[in-house]
């Protein structure tokens, strides 16, 4: 048994027993990939790495379970994203939290983060230079959540995480790319359509699903679920 599970196991034993004040735990605090992620915050600070940093009202950072097996990476925060400082919250932020619960999970299962953490204006794709001054981030948080599998939405999270160097496979698009699995540092990525997309052609939703049965083999074969 780890420190942390059998400090929790002795203080519910304590109170068991009749004691009146038992301080509660909040085992996320206690989680090591959460500090983590609060420094990568803190370094992330007021970004001005990029021309977004003009438009944006807030950064998004992501959210989620640091200790998720499956990480999804979006594009780009949109308008009500912007607002919230939270990833996914809009009408496509809904269309995948429909997608996560019919993989059995619950959102706050599940770690959601962005190639970019602001706003691009209009909604417009980020530029090459705006995804190069953030994607380290992005590869930090991968460091620190370690999941066993990525699920790219679109095609510009796709391209930006696994062929921006490659100028042959970085013309291609996610109709292309989706269906197939990619790796990450030794980590499974599978691509499928952004929920934006979906929303726009919801016939293309069973491909999603079929892609997302993928990313669930691959989760019971490295035993995550």
């Amino acid at each position: 048994m780890n420190p942390i599970t059998s400090l929790i196991s002795s203080l519910e034993f304590l109170e068991a027993l009749g004691f009146e004040y038992i301080p509660r735990i909040d085992i996320q605090s206690l989680n090591p990939k959460n500090s983590l992620l609060m420094s990568l915050r803190e370094e992330i600070g007021d970004c001005q790495r990029c021309k977004l940093s003009r438009t944006r009202k807030t950064i998004v950072f992501g959210e989620g379970n640091p200790d998720s097996q499956l990480l999804f990476i979006g594009e780009a925060p949109g308008e009500e994203e912007d607002k919230q400082g939270r990833p996914f919250v809009g009408e496509a932020g809904e269309l995948l939290t429909r997608l996560i619960e019919k993989m059995g999970f619950k959102r706050q299962d599940l770690f959601i983060a962005n190639i970019v953490k602001c706003r691009p204006p209009d909604n417009r794709e980020p530029e090459e230079d705006e995804i190069m001054a953030c994607l380290g981030f992005l590869k930090k948080q991968i460091e620190i959540i370690k999941p066993s599998v990525i699920m790219t939405l679109g095609g510009v999270a796709t391209r930006s995480l696994l062929f921006l160097e490659d100028q042959k496979k970085k013309k291609g698009g996610i109709t292309q790319w989706r269906g197939k699995i990619y790796y990450y540092q030794d980590i499974p990525v599978v691509p499928t359509f952004h929920p934006a997309y979906l929303l726009r052609n919801p016939k293309d939703k069973k491909l999603t699903w079929q892609d997302a049965q993928l990313v669930l083999k691959l989760l019971k074969r490295n035993k995550a679920l």
